[in-house]
């Protein structure tokens, strides 16, 4: 069943996404023009282009963007001691893992790469407290290195001490990261005097933060958030335009919403 969500979620995820809409209008429109109807070619041809301006108008991404990123306020490190946490929680989606990190021998860290230098940091800055990362790979056909060993990896070229350092590869969504790694924090994680797990720092993506701690909340497990990885700033760009930044913003966008609802309608969160 998990498999089956997994990769229906992959699917409508990519028959929503506004860019690739642009390829249907432009094939109905070659179709249409084939069969000699210009005035439908015509109408597919301007929604592509109405589509393509969507896309690039970062604004129309941004509003919805900015919603997901500041639904979960930022804690504030400086108040946070080592002892009033039980762990640190880095959860996958920033390293490329896979085949080319097999091949090539040199792991390569993506857009999110904030997650892995945000991890560095807070694992320097509590060399005692034990940090589990979380996941394998987000790909309906894996390949070679997971995430997870590919981190394990960059802790060695960092020489970071991995006396406290503890890995799950088996998880592909973010439900599977908080399942497989329910019981891992119950071992490892530190308690307070009643016997009661302290809470975790939680690094990832400030768009995916939401549904992140609201899995977390769902398993029982208290959770401190560390959002990263910020698309959006106080104020809205409404002057910019850019294909490349907006079909990135609406690519993080659509992941979550169907991540969120998927995750609402099915009782993960």
């Amino acid at each position: 069943m998990d498999t089956l969500f997994f990769i229906t979620s992959k699917i409508v995820q990519f028959c929503i996404e506004p860019l690739n809409w642009v390829i249907i209008f432009v094939g109905l429109g070659l179709l249409f023009l084939s069969l000699r109807k210009p005035h439908l070619c015509k109408r597919f041809l301007l929604l592509a282009l109405l589509d393509l301006l969507v896309v690039g108008w970062l604004p129309t991404s941004e509003v919805f963007l900015r919603a997901f990123e500041d639904a979960v306020p930022k804690a504030n490190l400086i108040l946070v001691s080592e002892k009033d946490i039980g762990g640190i929680v880095i959860l996958g989606g920033a390293i490329e893992g896979g085949d080319i990190a097999t091949d090539r021998g040199e792991i390569s860290i993506g857009a999110a790469a904030e997650r892995v230098t945000k991890a560095f940091e807070l694992i320097r800055k509590y060399p005692d407290v034990p940090f589990i990362f979380s996941g394998f790979s987000g790909r309906l056909s894996p390949k070679g290195l997971s995430e997870a060993d590919a981190f394990r990896q960059l802790i060695a070229e960092q020489g970071l001490a991995d006396k406290s350092a503890h890995y799950e590869n088996q998880s592909r969504n973010t439900y599977e990261n908080v399942l497989y790694m329910k019981p891992m924090m119950g071992e490892l994680g530190k308690k307070n005097a009643q016997g009661a797990l302290k809470p975790w720092l939680l690094i990832t993506s400030a768009n995916h933060m939401y549904r992140s701690v609201s899995a977390f909340q769902k398993q029982g497990l208290n959770v401190i958030p560390v959002p990263v990885d910020y698309q959006t700033a106080a104020t809205l760009r409404w002057a910019a335009f850019s294909l490349e930044d907006g079909v990135q913003n609406w690519n993080k966008l659509i992941h979550e919403a169907v991540g969120l609802l998927a995750y609402w309608i099915t009782g993960k969160i």
